[in-house]
């Protein structure tokens, strides 16, 4: 598949609104990690919340659609073996991409390293190889959090701009808004 064909599967991944934040408990849910992980993740900067961090007793952290996107490929990875020492070299090459730019992206590991593949070419000559890979397509789970995370409640950050964009009205929102009416 070439870079133009993958680039068109995802042409129509609706982002979510930039001034919507996840609290940690949240988090934990829609990704499937516990707290405790989330916390660790967050003081050790594997994954820090970019919306809002901590700033004492009683506050809360706020995650961005970013943030969640990365910590869902964090457990990936984990839950096929990878080490937490590869992981962050991986999500911090992750953190310089913009989410756009993300939704190209193929992750592919042999269970000790990551790699990143953006063309049918350089996933063949990982796959040459003859080891066993598996790979993590970040514009499918894009798609997968973000109908997830519709669930989910979330924060507007305090200052932004109203939202101004209409209501989805495809048939998932239309039964979302009677079972809400409920």
């Amino acid at each position: 598949m070439r870079e133009s064909e993958q680039g068109a599967l995802f042409e129509n991944t609706a982002l979510p609104d930039e001034f919507v934040g996840y609290r940690g408990p949240t988090a934990c849910q829609a990704v499937g990690i516990t707290y405790r992980q989330l916390d660790y993740w967050a003081r050790t900067d594997l994954v820090a919340p970019t919306v809002r961090s901590a700033t004492g007793s009683g506050t809360q952290r706020l995650y961005s659609f970013k943030d969640l996107l990365v910590l869902k490929i964090v457990k990936r990875l984990l839950d096929t073996g990878v080490s937490l020492q590869n992981i962050r070299v991986a999500v911090d090459h992750l953190r310089a991409r913009g989410i756009e730019d993300l939704a190209g992206v193929t992750l592919f590991s042999d269970g000790t390293t990551v790699y990143e593949c953006t063309s049918a070419e350089e996933i063949v000559d990982l796959l040459q190889g003859g080891q066993g890979v598996f790979g993590i397509a970040i514009g499918g789970t894009m798609k997968e959090m973000t109908g997830h995370l519709a669930d989910f409640p979330s924060e507007r950050i305090e200052g932004s701009p109203p939202v101004t964009t209409p209501a989805a009205d495809d048939e998932l929102a239309r039964r979302r808004r009677i079972r809400s009416a409920v």
